[in-house]
């Protein structure tokens, strides 16, 4: 009987196995196979055609081999941008072209994050903007004589500048502290993108690896250098010391989080330190991309378009002189901000961007079932004829001579930032510091394109030239 019993036991044992086995099997085939093929047949019956689906990597074979070939030879300027940024999009755009929504904590981030980038701050944040401008330009100055002019590449000299502004804004005092986290979040993001075009295996997040190893004590050395930031200031505040700091990203962040505590009277409503955290970094790559791409596409636009950048210099002699630009003039420079616009049209710091749409959805016609990856692609948004006319790839700032909404009449088609609700929270954080270094460089050097240019755009996240900006720079 004790035998029998045993037995017994080992066939339910077994049986329950081989039950869960199935049932996993199942789950892995639902999510390998069936259910992308399922998505595809839906999206098929809906009338969107594309490439079929593939086991494991999709399309990111055919993707990679069409940036690498795209990147292998630079384009003249009146080449199509698009088809050396986004190839694959390019060529698929007939097949399946779609729009992108993403789900996260977005709203209660929004709520407390809003005042750190409201337009009155801005103010206080502008010597900043202007010391950090200064130490650059003065660094030009020594490699500029007097009476002649001198290459030199400014594409580096942007990207030091604006991380040096984001580490004086976001962290105000501490900003050598800041200084580190800038630059492993340069270095970790070249690993992410090494990360995105290489092939997943399943299972293989779990193998140990260099790049893992190495991606994992940057993550350890950030999270320890804004933390140690961020508990420094928070028994600052406990404290009740009040300085300048409370002005910075940082600062008005933890403030306005504090206050959203106390009304609600819970932790639950505000935002973890973890979280903070998170905003911090995204304060660095955001805020410092999306201007030093902005700044360098500007100058080369305006070497290539010399009228413009004598416009823009008498607008800028006008109101400011020699002087150091102020607040209330900058918002009155209505040349350089429609040169701005028309470059942030031509070259926006995004190609590209992707959301997630929680539940179906109306797209026109088109019905969408939820969970779909959708994209964005801003660069041909701002490239169709249709919208913009039959010169939409001719730099043009007088389109905006009368602001966004009339050169777009009034459609959703200029969107370097985005748009609605979600709209990039730090544009006119962006715009100001553009604005700012603008006006300084115009106000001292003019420039032209250096002979040993090579146009060539290419997408690293946000828009880089990708043999740098060399320019001929003379001391006015």
């Amino acid at each position: 009987m004790e035998y029998q019993s045993l037995v017994g036991i080992e066939m339910i044992a077994a049986i329950c196995v081989a039950i869960l086995l199935v049932i996993y099997t199942w789950k892995v085939l639902n999510w390998a196979w069936f259910g992308p093929k399922k998505l595809e047949n839906c999206l098929r019956q809906r009338g969107l055609k594309g490439n079929p689906y593939k086991l494991l990597y999709g399309d990111l074979k055919e993707l990679t081999n069409k940036l690498n070939e795209a990147k292998s030879k630079p384009i003249d300027f009146s080449d199509d941008i698009a088809q050396r940024l986004i190839p694959f999009f390019c060529d698929s755009i007939n097949k399946n072209g779609l729009v992108t929504l993403e789900e996260d904590k977005w709203a209660k981030h929004r709520k407390i994050i809003n005042p750190a980038f409201h337009f009155e701050k801005l103010k206080h944040m502008l010597p900043a903007f202007y010391q950090t401008c200064s130490e650059m330009l003065s660094k030009w100055e020594e490699i500029v004589p007097k009476e002649t002019s001198v290459e030199f590449d400014v594409w580096p000299h942007f990207q030091l500048m604006t991380g040096e502004v984001i580490s004086r804004t976001a962290f105000g005092s501490s900003y050598e502290e800041g200084r580190i986290v800038f630059e492993l979040q340069k270095e970790q993001a070249e690993h992410v993108m090494e990360q995105v075009f290489s092939i997943y295996i399943p299972g293989s997040r779990f193998f140990p690896s260099k790049r893992k190893k190495r991606m994992l004590e940057i993550e350890k050395e950030i999270q320890t250098t804004i933390r140690h930031i961020i508990d420094k200031r928070l028994r600052a505040m406990k404290a009740g010391e009040t300085s300048n700091n409370n002005e910075d990203l940082l600062g008005i962040l933890l403030e306005s989080n504090m206050k959203e505590i106390e009304q609600h009277g819970s932790k639950d409503f505000g935002m973890t330190t973890s979280e903070v955290i998170e905003e911090c970094k995204l304060f660095y790559f955001a805020g410092q991309e999306t201007t030093s791409v902005l700044l360098v596409w500007t100058m080369i636009l305006l070497c290539l378009h010399p009228e413009w950048q004598v416009r823009a210099r008498e607008e800028v002699l006008h109101v400011f002189g020699n002087e150091k630009p102020d607040f209330e003039g900058l918002n009155r420079l209505k040349i350089v901000t429609m040169i701005l616009y028309e470059t942030l049209r031509l070259f926006p710091p995004v190609p590209t961007y992707g959301r997630r749409n929680k539940d179906e959805v109306e797209l026109g016609d088109l019905s969408l079932p939820a969970d779909l990856l959708l994209v964005i692609p801003a660069i041909l948004v701002h490239y169709n004829k249709e919208v913009w006319g039959e010169d939409a790839k001719e730099f043009k700032p007088e389109r905006f001579s009368e602001g966004v909404s009339k050169a777009t009449n009034g459609q959703v088609s200029f969107i370097p930032f985005g748009w609605g609700p979600r709209i990039c929270i730090g544009q006119n954080f962006a715009m100001m510091e553009a604005k700012m270094a603008i006006t300084m460089i115009l106000q001292r050097f003019s420039f032209e394109l250096s002979p040993s240019y090579t146009h060539a755009p290419v997408a690293v996240v946000a828009i880089h030239p990708q043999y740098g900006a060399p320019l001929l720079m003379r001391k006015l």
